[in-house]
């Protein structure tokens, strides 16, 4: 059923005060969709329908609200209604869900935590931001070497019901330290009395606490894991990073690079919950900054003398659009390598050398098929007396300089941008467009002044 038709079958049940009926209707659901559902409907309602969920979906639904719908709910809920969501959250949503809250409403939830509960939170808390340890979990099942499968299984079992993942299993010695791993799987095929250090896979992939989540999200998916183990300075396993946060992680990094390839600041909140005045914050300063550097161009436009061949600066716009999205191609291509760690700074002379064959066959290809439309089309068609066979060979030359050279930057930029330890989506399409604009003209007017002698 599609969420209009829920929602007005809720709406029309809610008016019956038929209470069982929406409940059976949202104990159907994922909770996934249960939230989406519920944001269509009021405060008042939210919370209404809310209360008539069990207790771990309802846990598993709060953590799937917007931080606004969250917000609301907790200024809501008693002291022992919120003490009970938050006993079914796992440790990472919890602290992922106190990022986003006021202080009042941070204090609020801390002060129905446990003491224990409260300490772990403060730790992940410490870690820098976008690091591997913010968005980790403590809550791993972890055994010991010697014990026996049997042992094993009694352990998940007695620990299991309040971890993340029971299926990948951490093996560590007295003091934590990470020896091995091992699986469910791995335990079922077994028997009951072979210790653990016979079959365990000793050689761990790991992430360090401080290590970028980016690069963690990118090693879940390079291995196909579906928990990752984090390890401190001294090698001691302090939480996993399990799949669904890889992917959260995965879509926030891409929708950051997207915002700043397109000269957008990155914002945190969904396009509809961000206000007009923090969509124009992080839209004007990028806007500024290409507008001032555009001035550039009008600097070179009016350093030449083109009274005499006013021809010329018909062909501009198409010559700069063209330069522009060449540079741009390359710019995002390399950009999405550099993501996926296809590329680093040691194939920089690689990838110039392909962008400078790829430019050369581009703009050769575009100068051919220019040179004649310009004489059939622009002259013949169009009557454009203006342009000579000499014009129409300036256009075609710049062309093909243009185009290469614009690949060449835009490929070059975002890999001298990370060695830089900057944001490669920085040096995107309207940056380099802007810097390919100038020096597409700078080729323009040197071949007008070499061949037409203006």
């Amino acid at each position: 059923m599609e969420l209009e038709e829920l929602k007005a079958e809720i709406e029309d049940l809610h008016t019956k005060r038929q209470f069982s009926a929406i409940k059976t209707i949202l104990n159907q659901l994922n909770p996934a969709d249960i939230a989406q559902l519920l944001e269509e409907f009021s405060n008042e309602e939210r919370l209404l329908f809310f209360r008539l969920l069990g207790k771990e979906e309802a846990a598993d639904t709060f953590v799937e609200l917007e931080p606004d719908n969250q917000k609301a709910l907790i200024h809501a809920f008693s002291d022992n209604e919120l003490r009970e969501v938050l006993d079914e959250l796992y440790l990472d949503d919890t602290v992922d869900m106190i990022e986003e809250m006021p202080a009042t409403v941070v204090k609020r939830i801390l002060r129905n935590t446990d003491v224990e509960t409260r300490a772990s939170i403060n730790t992940l808390l410490r870690y820098p931001e976008d690091s591997a340890g913010s968005i980790m979990t403590p809550e791993f099942v972890d055994l010991k070497r010697d014990m026996t499968v049997e042992d094993a299984f009694k352990r998940i079992r007695r620990t299991g019901v309040d971890k993340e993942t029971i299926y990948t299993c951490y093996v560590t010695d007295a003091s934590r330290h990470l020896l091995g791993v091992t699986t469910v799987k791995e335990l079922l095929l077994h028997d009951q009395d072979d210790r653990i250090e016979a079959f365990m896979e000793t050689n761990v992939i790991y992430v360090n606490t401080l290590s970028d989540q980016e690069e963690a999200a990118a090693q879940l998916s390079k291995y196909d894991f579906l928990a990752l183990p984090v390890v401190d300075l001294e090698e001691r396993l302090v939480g996993i990073i399990t799949v669904d946060d890889a992917m959260d992680v995965i879509q926030e990094e891409n929708t950051e690079d997207i915002q700043k390839m397109n000269a957008i600041v990155p914002t945190e909140r969904t396009y509809l919950k961000t206000g007009v005045l923090a969509t124009w914050k992080s839209r004007i300063p990028w806007l500024l900054l290409l507008m001032v550097s555009a001035t550039f161009t009008g600097s070179i436009i009016t350093s030449f003398e083109l009274a005499s061949m006013i021809i010329l600066t018909s062909f501009i716009p198409m010559l700069m659009d063209t330069g522009g999205n060449s540079g741009g191609q390359a710019s995002v291509t390399v950009i999405r390598a550099l993501s996926l760690n296809e590329i680093d700074m040691r194939d920089i002379f690689k990838v110039i050398w392909k962008e400078l064959r790829v430019g050369l066959l581009c703009g050769s290809s575009l100068a051919v098929i220019n040179f004649v439309k310009v004489l059939l089309v622009d002259r013949l068609m169009l009557g454009m007396t203006g342009v000579t066979l000499k014009v129409d060979l300036v256009i075609s030359l710049t062309l093909i300089v243009e185009v290469t050279l614009a690949k060449m930057i835009g490929c070059s930029l975002p890999i001298i941008a990370k060695r830089l330890k900057l944001d490669p989506a920085v040096m995107s399409s309207p940056f380099v467009t802007t810097i390919v604009d100038a020096i597409s003209l700078l080729i323009y007017f040197g071949f007008a002044t070499a061949v037409l002698h203006i």
